[in-house]
């Protein structure tokens, strides 16, 4: 469905194009959004960021998801999680876990810097795609609290349940395919490359240059 992030970024841009010219604040989950996120960001003139949220992985499967948490420490469980042994106990020492790693990624991708204020402004969450959905909601609730005017989810291409979760939790969903047979968000790209921590501190970093500030004026 999608040559690569890159070619999917464009697309999504196109469909947020109502809020071109409106300061919209966008919000890349890392790592593979980053790349489509700073484009959109680009496009539409708005400024790029990064909410930090991490999976909580199912016993013994650590590519499912049965839940997600911020960087406040509040945790998004799904209703499968029991279902597939995550005791109350396993869930904390996840959720202890991957705390640190958020810690470790705060640290490391934005050291010393302020975040960019979200109050009353539209806010663009980007992810590469919605399996579970876990992420995505755990990344709306903690934007959430930020207080901005309007909260949108966007993505390429999105599982349709986990689309309709999802819509619970933004004012609008922007998601460009809901293909019903959905096994993993990397079967919808030709190329779909991991990131690794270099790269997102190297667009970050690209994105606040006075440069870039210039272009996204023009």
């Amino acid at each position: 469905m999608f040559t690569d992030r890159i070619e999917a970024a464009g697309r999504l841009a196109a469909a947020l194009s109502q809020y071109r010219g409106h300061n919209a604040l966008v919000l890349a989950i890392p790592r593979g959004a980053v790349p489509m996120a700073a484009r959109i960001a680009r496009e539409l003139q708005g400024e790029l960021e990064i909410v930090l949220v991490r999976k909580l992985h199912a016993p013994g499967a650590p590519e499912f998801a049965i839940g997600a948490v911020d960087e406040s420490g509040w945790v998004y469980l799904s209703s499968q999680a029991s279902s597939v042994g995550a005791t109350p106990d396993y869930v904390e020492e996840q959720k202890a876990l991957q705390m640190q790693e958020l810690a470790r990624r705060r640290e490391l991708y934005t050291p010393g810097r302020l975040r960019k204020d979200a109050q009353g402004r539209t806010v663009i969450v980007v992810d590469d795609g919605l399996a579970t959905g876990a992420t995505m909601i755990a990344a709306l609730h903690a934007v959430r609290q930020r207080q901005p005017a309007r909260l949108v989810c966007a993505v390429p291409v999105g599982a349709p349940e986990s689309v309709r979760l999802v819509q619970e939790h933004a004012d609008e969903v922007v998601c460009l395919d809901t293909p019903r047979r959905f096994i993993a968000v990397s079967q919808f790209y030709g190329s779909f490359p991991q990131l690794d921590d270099d790269e997102v501190i190297a667009l970050l970093r690209s994105a606040d240059s006075p440069a870039a500030g210039e272009g996204q004026r023009a």
